[in-house]
């Protein structure tokens, strides 16, 4: 195994790990998940919820899943982080703290890396390379 391959595997493995803990986490401590749902959306208990169970779904799969099968969850996990990323847009343009983040600067800097946690599913699961076009 190539020290690139390696590196995605531990990386994939680490996502994965990290995944299921956060879907733990909305079980566990879900208030501190209400805070990142904005107010329009109704049932925000659920939407945590069911997002915590999907974390756990796809953190499972990306630690699971066979090799040909990992390009299709990287896409997921890339969909999961671009689907809550309004929600963390929420939090600080509603000034709410959770998770240590209680100034506004600690808030925007959190949206700057989620750009970079879709860019970790995307690589760390060869589906940056099935998305770009065949030479």
């Amino acid at each position: 195994m190539s020290a690139g391959a390696l590196a995605a595997s531990v990386a994939r493995l680490l996502l994965g790990a990290f995944l299921v803990l956060a879907g733990v986490a909305h079980l566990v401590v879900p208030d501190e998940f209400l805070a990142q749902v904005p107010p329009f959306l109704p049932a925000p208990g659920a939407i945590v919820l069911v997002s915590g169970l999907v974390e756990i779904v796809l953190g499972l799969a990306a630690l699971l899943a066979p090799a040909d099968r990992r390009p299709v969850v990287g896409l997921a996990v890339a969909g999961l982080f671009v689907v809550v990323f309004p929600g963390n847009v929420s939090q600080y343009l509603t000034a709410t703290d959770a998770f240590g983040l209680d100034t506004d600067g600690a808030r925007a800097t959190r949206l700057l890396f989620q750009p970079l946690l879709v860019a970790w599913a995307l690589w760390c699961t060869g589906a940056w390379r099935r998305l770009r076009p065949a030479p």
